[in-house]
């Protein structure tokens, strides 16, 4: 009755008694949605860079490729007509100069990129295998295997170029005036020996890369596992086998699949190395379209090159993650 009063003679709206308690509801609310929201604020400037650097371009990419876009339309490349998918059948077509080197170039890419990632991780595995067990000078052993890994791209591989030097190189004068292997001076950046140079710079580039992923994984298996097996008399090469091996699967996927993608598409290691103009044999298909977009400039035919390189990367990636996957349930059930 006194609030009915006191309401009537101030004419105010009566206060209810669950107002309090609705305001700190909805404060509760919006405490929860600014703290759910705040990651994706902080996400946004990085999504926004890889729209910028890496999604903007690539669809740009994909329409240039349908385009007659040549050096004639250099100028204004929107003004170049529409070819539609003519420049995906000439890269397709086998029989044809063009789809043929185009084929030729993926064929070195493959038997290139298994044999790098092969070797890359076998190296690096086995050094950190052999960098597990503590012993005098092991913290500065590792940190020269990471050298090549730290090195800039350019600088390391420069350095290569002139080791490779046919008459002053440090290659042939250790194998040729030192040791005797060779009957003369060989050529390594031109003719079929340029294939093993370019395997040589890109494993000896990429193997420690692979050495400080291993290495971080070994840190991870229980010491505990070791020491029961070598009361249980088994050998180094069984506690590699039934131990390592095994718990380093799930870091032994994402590796390779990683080094597959950066070998696949390394470009800077064969420029560098060779120029604007790789020998036939190590005719690796990031340079080939380069030479096909910026060297004869035909931009439309090296953008559907471009394309076609993404799109099978994409399926390998796709059918790799999918295996795994598989095998990662089975292993589990």
């Amino acid at each position: 009755m006194s609030t009915m009063t006191t309401t009537v003679e101030t004419g105010r709206p009566p206060v209810h008694e669950k107002t309090p308690g609705a305001a700190r509801g909805l404060r509760r609310r919006t405490g929860r949605f600014h703290r759910a929201a705040l990651p994706y604020l902080f996400l946004l400037p990085a999504l926004l860079l890889e729209l910028l650097v890496h999604l903007v371009p690539m669809v740009i990419g994909i329409v240039m490729s349908f385009k007659e876009l040549t050096q004639f339309y250099i100028r204004d490349w929107g003004a170049a007509p529409w070819s539609g998918f003519d420049n995906y059948r000439v890269s397709v077509d086998f029989d044809a100069p063009v789809g043929e080197a185009l084929l030729h170039s993926f064929l070195v890419t493959v038997a290139f990129t298994v044999l790098s990632v092969g070797l890359c991780w076998l190296i690096g595995t086995a050094a950190a295998i052999c960098m597990q067990d503590a012993f005098r000078g092991r913290g500065l052993l590792r940190a020269l295997f990471l050298v090549p890994y730290a090195l800039p791209v350019y600088t390391a591989v420069i350095t290569w170029v002139f080791m490779f030097q046919h008459d002053n190189g440090l290659v042939n004068h250790v194998l040729h005036d030192q040791l005797g292997l060779t009957d003369k001076p060989s050529f390594w950046l031109i003719g079929d020996n340029s294939f093993v140079a370019l395997l040589t710079v890109s494993v000896w580039k990429g193997w420690p890369f692979a050495f400080l992923i291993v290495m971080a994984g070994l840190q991870n298996i229980p010491r505990e596992l070791y020491e029961a097996a070598a009361l249980d008399g088994a050998g180094m090469w069984q506690q590699i086998r039934r131990i390592t091996l095994p718990s380093l699967r799930p870091v032994n996927q994402v590796l390779v699949l990683v080094l597959f993608l950066w070998t696949f598409n390394d470009f800077n290691t064969p420029f560098v190395l060779f120029g604007r103009a790789a020998p036939q044999a190590a005719d690796l298909i990031s340079v080939h379209i380069y030479q096909a977009s910026f060297v004869t400039w035909n931009f439309g035919a090296g953008s559907a090159m471009s394309v076609l390189l993404l799109l099978f990367l994409l399926v390998v990636t796709g059918v790799y993650l999918a295996l795994t996957s598989r095998g990662r349930r089975a292993s589990d059930a």
